[in-house]
């Protein structure tokens, strides 16, 4: 399965582009681990290898990761990493509301 379309390389902003969107930031592509629990939420893409977005693992966390990490892992079971064919953009704050609830007094 090809990670990165054509079609999708166009939807997504250059790196720092929504920086100041907070939990309103679009997420516009997802990749996952089909034998494990990771989880790649894509904000913006460099154009080249470099994403930024949400990461879930171990803990939930937004950060910068690579096409050709993602596209040379194996999960436990030795399967590949996918995208979800069926993703629909999202806000940041959809996917991990915890990370953008203030805290009320």
């Amino acid at each position: 399965m090809k990670l990165l379309t054509k079609e999708i390389r166009k939807k997504l902003p250059p790196l720092y582009a929504q920086e100041d969107k907070g939990g309103k930031t679009v997420v516009h592509a997802k990749f996952f681990t089909p034998d494990s629990n990771w989880t790649w939420y894509a904000t913006e893409f460099d154009g080249e290898d470099t994403f930024f977005g949400l990461v879930e693992g171990f803990e939930k966390e937004l950060g910068y990761f690579s096409l050709k990490e993602l596209e040379s892992v194996r999960g436990s079971l030795g399967l590949p990493i996918e995208r979800d064919l069926y993703f629909k953009p999202k806000t940041l704050e959809e996917i991990a509301p915890e990370l953008f609830n203030e805290v009320k007094k």
